[in-house]
Order: structure tokens, then C-alpha cells, then sequence
């Protein structure tokens, strides 16, 4: 749009206030907004109504609708408005501003709902809606106002040189929107394909995340590289800062890259999946919640969440509890006196594990004689569970407490360490000890 071009618009703009078309146009206008308003309201509700029954891309798709459905209905009956009242006047020049205006609402919205299902939710999402509003506004002004060709035109004068290919401005603002676009469709794209391989129960929890996380990161690199190519800059002039890149990935993030090329591994080999049970050391063990291509979550049973680099999963022994099989064996020690029944302290340990609701049945509990040590005969209640996750040091506390008042009621004695001593000529000699 040239100067003479605004200047007819603002002139036509001006001559309609002073006719009664005017009226007939703000009147048009306003009821269009009014009836978009109330119709996106009632599919809104209609929505919220029916909301879970449906999921996949027909979710998606009558979301976005949802989400734009107020500046497109807006658009439409101004549209319609516009053709009933111009053969009737022959002039619209109201109408005609309301239409690059609904069309930019429509164009922030349908980018910020991409936006929130490329990323996580957070609070930016807020603050961008409104970074996007501002510049799409900021682009139309300049549009309408005819400034937008002289301002690329200077834009164009500052030029420069990266090897061969010869960039300026314009062409490199040109470029950052353009790769911005491609990205949030990319990203778009890939959150919609890892929501349904996240909801394909059939297929191995790893298999889905990893196919989740290579999906993103290669629509990303497409996306940049379309983008580029799309603007016209050489992709061969980034070989350069490909390559330093690289060198510095190989000198100072090898951290980084050790960390993500283990995830990579753990999720390929399938060594630890999400719900097992690891046991690291003896103050981390839990079930793993999350694996990422950096670092894997592990929920401890004290409630708390450990965040551990994958480069240490792959490196270290890992006690896997639930890798081909979730059943685990534990024991219970206990000591007995030599002159007590030890038959019967062994009936006694079986039938405390038997009456847990944890402890199997197949394979069954059993009582192992260990040790005949100095204070008496040390005895091993082993018994399976099939819920490691669940916790152990809970069951070992049920069933040592239900063996604690079984040997008190029938009389079977714990023993304690003693120790005697005999008196030889007035010398303390120790002759046996018991610990």
C-alpha cells in the first residue's frame, strides 16, 4: 500500500463517518462481534460438556477450532455483511479494516494453542500470547500505513558477507521468522505425535518415548533447514559453526553429550523401563517415572523424586528388581537358644510369613538353619513378594513383629550375648564368649 493508496483509505474512512452508512457498518460490526461471541461461547460450553470422550487428531483439530472460533466466526459475518451492504452504498471501508484484524486475532491464537501443546505448560505462554499479538498489530500498522516497503528497504542497505553468501537485515529478520514459523509447526506436529505414541499401551514404554524424543528432534532440524533454505541462505555457509560447534561439544559439553547418547542407549537396550524397581545404593532406591534423553527420575519410597544423570546408569551397577521379573526374595534373621524347640521356631517363622498378604504362596516360605553361632542358632525366614515397589522394610517390620510374639507365646527364647568368666588363682580369664 503506497501513500496515495492510505491516503484514500483514511479519506474514504473519513467521508463514511459523515454518512448514515456509518451507522449501518459500526452496527453490522458490532453484531457480528456479538454473535461470534455468543456462538464460540456456546461450542465452548459444548466442549466442555464432551470433554474426554474423544482424543488423537479430532481432539486436536476441534481445539484449534475452539480455541479461533471467535475471530473466524467474526470474519465470516463481516464477510457477509460487507457483500449485503456494499450494493446498496457501493463502499465498505469499515468493513474492509475489520477484515486484517480478525484475520491477526485468528493468526495469534491459532500460534499461541501450537505453542501450548509444542511445550510444557508454564507462565511465558501468557506473556508471549501478547509478545505475538503485539507484533502481528505492529506488522499490520505498518502494512496499512505504507510503511513497510521503505522500512525493507532500508533494512536491505545494511549488508554483509558470511563466506560466499551475502546477507543483510531484512534477510536475516527474514530468516528468524520464518524459522520461528517452521519450528512451532514442527514442534506442534511433534507434540501431537508424541501424545499418541504416549497413549499406545500395546507398544513398550521405551520404544515410545524414544520414537517421542527422535520425532521432535528431527522435525526440528527439518524444520531449520526448510526454513533456511526457504529464505535463501546457503545451508553450506553453516559448516563453519557446524564445525565448532561440534569441537566444542567434544571439548567442553561432554558431560552433556555422554548424558544424552546413555539416554539414547537406555532407552534402545531396554535395561531399565518406567515402572521398575532399581535399587542404586543403599540410601536410593524407587521406581523409575520418567526417562529423558539427559537424566532418568527415580520416585524413592520416602516420597522423594532423585534425579539421575544417565551416564551413571550406563557406567555403575544397577540392581534392576523388575527387569524380566517384579517377584523378590526377602529374609528375616533371628537367633534362638540352643536348648529351645527348634522345630517348632521354625513352624512358627513359616506360618508369620503365610499370614502376610504380600509374601507368596509359590514359591513358598522356608526357614534355613545358617549359622550355629556363640549364643545360640541363628535361623533365615526367606519368603517372595511381587511388589518390590511397594516397599520392603515394611514387610520385614510385619513379619519380624508377628515372629517377636509367636516365640513369646510358646516360650522360645531369644538369646542375648553373654559372656563367662572363670576365676584360675586370682586371674580373670575369659573362657567363652557369646556375641
Amino acid at each position: 500500500m503506497n501513500d496515495r493508496e492510505l491516503f484514500a483509505l483514511l479519506r474514504s474512512i473519513w467521508d463514511e463517518l459523515h454518512e448514515p452508512a456509518a451507522l449501518w457498518q459500526l452496527a453490522a460490526l458490532v453484531a457480528s462481534l456479538l454473535v461470534s461471541q455468543w456462538l464460540s461461547g456456546l461450542l465452548r460450553r459444548r466442549a466442555l460438556a464432551r470433554a474426554g470422550e474423544r482424543g488423537g487428531l479430532r481432539d486436536f483439530t476441534e481445539s484449534a477450532v475452539r480455541r479461533v472460533s471467535f475471530p473466524l466466526i467474526a470474519l465470516t459475518l463481516v464477510f457477509l455483511a460487507r457483500a449485503a451492504l456494499k450494493p446498496w452504498w457501493g463502499y465498505g471501508a469499515i468493513l474492509d479494516l475489520a477484515v486484517p484484524l480478525l484475520l491477526s486475532l485468528a493468526l495469534v491464537r491459532a500460534t499461541v494453542y501450537v505453542l501450548r501443546h509444542a511445550f510444557a505448560p508454564s507462565g511465558w505462554l501468557a506473556t508471549s500470547e501478547r509478545f505475538f499479538a503485539l507484533s502481528v498489530w505492529l506488522c499490520l500498522a505498518l502494512y496499512i500505513s505504507g510503511l513497510a516497503n521503505p522500512l525493507i528497504e532500508m533494512l536491505e542497505q545494511f549488508s554483509f558477507k558470511v563466506g560466499k553468501q551475502q546477507l543483510d537485515l531484512w534477510m536475516i529478520l527474514h530468516a528468524t521468522v520464518t524459522v520461528l514459523a517452521t519450528l512451532l509447526v514442527a514442534l506442534g506436529v511433534a507434540g501431537f505425535l508424541e501424545q499418541r505414541l504416549l497413549a499406545a499401551r500395546e507398544m513398550d514404554s521405551n520404544v515410545r518415548v524414544l520414537l517421542a524424543r527422535l520425532a521432535k528432534s528431527l522435525l526440528s532440524v527439518l524444520a531449520l533447514l526448510f526454513s533456511l533454505s526457504l529464505v535463501g541462505i546457503d545451508i553450506t555457509a553453516l559448516s563453519v559453526f557446524g564445525g565448532a560447534l561440534a569441537v566444542g561439544l567434544g571439548f567442553g559439553l561432554q558431560k552433556i553429550a555422554s548424558n544424552y547418547v546413555s539416554g539414547f542407549i537406555i532407552l534402545l537396550d531396554r535395561s531399565i523401563r518406567i515402572g521398575n524397581m532399581i535399587v542404586l545404593d543403599a540410601n536410593t532406591s524407587g521406581v523409575v517415572t520418567q526417562i529423558t534423553t539427559r537424566y532418568t527420575v527415580v520416585n524413592t519410597q520416602a516420597g522423594t523424586e532423585v534425579i539421575i544423570p544417565n551416564e551413571y546408569l550406563v557406567s555403575n551397577i544397577v540392581n534392576n528388581r523388575s527387569l524380566t521379573d517384579t517377584q523378590v526374595r526377602l529374609a528375616v534373621q533371628v537367633q534362638i537358644a540352643y536348648d529351645a524347640d527348634i522345630d517348632l521356631a521354625m513352624q512358627l517363622l513359616t506360618e508369620a510369613a503365610r499370614a502376610q498378604q504380600r509374601v507368596l504362596a509359590d514359591p513358598p516360605p522356608r526357614v534355613l538353619l545358617t549359622q550355629f553361632a556363640d549364643s545360640g542358632i541363628n535361623l533365615e525366614l526367606g519368603f517372595w513378594i511381587a511388589d518390590p515397589e511397594a516397599g520392603s522394610a515394611n514387610i520385614r517390620s510385619d513379619i519380624s513383629l508377628a515372629v517377636l510374639r509367636a516365640f513369646r507365646a510358646n516360650g522360645i527364647e531369644i538369646p542375648f550375648p553373654q559372656r563367662e568368666i572363670r576365676v584360675l588363682g586370682g586371674a580373670a580369664v575369659p573362657v567363652a564368649a557369646r556375641d
